[in-house]
């Protein structure tokens, strides 16, 4: 038997898995990158052969079936995976796809909330043991969502209250902490994510001068989240092999 792989569900090119797919190289996990946000019926691999399931961000709205039907099956995948407890990874619409899911709700934001700031640390847990009280993040998001049932809240901004969560073997982040500075020039030449930062208010310059500000501990957050997600996914896969 080959080594199960982690599945990538990417929604647009520019949203790119980054320092995930790196940190899941380290492992020597191999990947299988698909778009399927446009399938009524997509091709997905064997789900006993997966040992990781990662969802991208992307522009559409996470209940935007009838425009993207394949969101379907990612919701009906995630379900699947949680349930038996294969390693889960959503980011900002990721995460979005994970909360709705398991049962939460999806609604605009108060504001949309693009731009390097702070989100707090919700609670004492250790899930995130690099973190103090608060630490600098990559936002790119207008629509949020509530805390799914039974859910544990890790982490919250002033704009958005559940940033992150973990419920079972899921884990979602509103923000992204996959960017690097290459992938953030990807998404600075991008027209739509362009229009999307000058709506909010932002430019160019400033995104990059914040973003380059705040790297290090940005780096440092994304090593030691996206190490302990391949980690997880390595034990899954080993466990698959018998």
């Amino acid at each position: 038997m080959t080594k199960p792989e982690v599945l990538v569900l990417q929604h647009v090119p520019w949203e790119r898995p980054g320092r995930i797919l790196d940190c899941l190289e380290e492992c020597e996990m191999p990947t299988q990158i698909l778009d399927i946000a446009g399938s009524k019926k997509p091709d997905l691999p064997d789900f006993d052969e997966v040992a990781g399931l990662v969802v991208m961000g992307g522009p559409m709205s996470a209940d935007d079936v009838d425009h993207y039907p394949g969101l379907k099956a990612e919701s009906k995948l995630i379900r699947a995976a949680v349930a038996v407890g294969k390693p889960v990874l959503g980011v900002c619409l990721g995460h979005q796809l994970v909360a709705t899911a398991l049962g939460a709700k999806l609604k605009k934001n108060a504001v949309t909330e693009i731009g390097v700031g702070p989100v707090k640390r919700v609670g004492k847990h250790d899930f995130l043991d690099i973190w103090g009280k608060q630490a600098p993040v990559l936002n790119w998001h207008s629509d949020c969502v509530t805390l799914p049932e039974h859910a544990e809240l890790l982490a919250r901004s002033a704009d958005t209250k559940v940033q992150a969560f973990r419920f079972g073997s899921a884990l979602g982040l509103q923000f992204h902490l996959e960017v690097t500075p290459q992938l953030l020039e990807e998404w600075l030449d991008e027209p739509s994510m362009v229009k999307q930062l000058k709506a909010a208010g932002g430019t160019k310059s400033g995104l990059r001068d914040a973003f380059a500000a705040s790297y290090a501990d940005i780096s440092a957050l994304a090593e030691s989240t996206f190490s302990g997600f391949a980690a997880r996914c390595n034990t899954y896969a080993k466990a698959l092999q018998g």
